[in-house]
């Protein structure tokens, strides 16, 4: 069996909803339910929190995550992308003397993400050949194929890139391609694809279909509020959480777990 390590992935700074990672949704730290499937599934050699602070690292030691080294300050900017923390991450654990064949990226933004979840993505992954990667998607709501580029006052298709005998924007929504889009979920990918590639999904990326909880992310305010309204609906369903909730405490910022 391959070994493969979880990635929570929790920096500092979120301007849409501010201090998300640590925000409270129904008694925990958001990152807390990252943290909790990811334990739960079973699935993972280790559960490693990538953050820059502190204070967002008590909160993962709290629940259960390791944080060997804070991610340096030039990979947790607002536009740094993946490849960055996940290269530095998986290099300095090299460094440490761990390797692992394959990790997984469990964004703290999709709280509904289940163990289930974790534990069927990653026997599909297994039972996939030649595959580098996998990618949580769901069926689009909006078709591409109906949205246009706008320049100046005049508009192009977005698509399809090449001519076709009848232009998707003109066409029926039964007669065009089934499109998904991706998720925050999860991504499992083998390592080898960042050290070797220096990508994230690699060449091969399959495709891992999720339900509207499992793949809800929240980005915004609005989907702060509408997830806090599907829990006390009792309409989605939080991972468990077997910790009490944290409570912070004056502890100088350094290396924690």
């Amino acid at each position: 069996m391959p070994s493969v390590v979880a990635f929570i992935p929790a920096r500092s700074g979120s301007k849409r909803v501010i201090d998300k990672n640590a925000r409270t949704l129904s008694g925990h730290p958001l990152m807390a339910y990252a943290i909790g499937a990811a334990r739960e599934s079973g699935v993972f050699d280790a559960v490693i929190c990538s953050t820059d602070t502190g204070r967002l690292a008590r909160i993962a030691h709290h629940y259960g995550a390791e944080i060997p080294f804070l991610r340096p300050a030039e990979f947790a900017t607002s536009t740094s992308p993946d490849i960055e923390w996940v290269e530095d991450t998986l290099k300095r654990l090299c460094a440490e003397g761990r390797t692992y064949d394959c990790f997984s990226i469990l964004r703290p933004t999709s709280p509904f993400r289940t163990a289930d979840t974790i534990k069927r993505a990653w026997v599909e992954f297994l039972a996939e050949d030649g595959v580098d990667s996998l990618r949580a998607v769901e069926k689009v709501t909006q078709h591409p194929g109906k949205m246009w580029v706008v320049r100046g006052k005049r508009m192009l298709p977005l698509m399809p890139l090449v001519p076709e005998a009848q232009p998707w924007h003109s066409s029926q929504m039964a007669a065009l391609p089934e499109v998904y889009v991706q998720n925050a979920s999860l991504e499992i990918a083998w390592s080898r694809v960042v050290l070797d590639g220096r990508t994230i999904a690699g060449v091969s990326v399959m495709p891992f279909f999720t339900d509207e909880a499992e793949g809800f992310d929240i980005n915004n305010q609005h989907d702060w509020d509408y997830a806090e309204a599907m829990v006390a609906q009792g309409k989605f369903t939080l991972p468990k959480v077997a910790e009490a909730p944290f409570v912070e405490t004056k502890i100088s910022e350094g290396r924690v777990g």
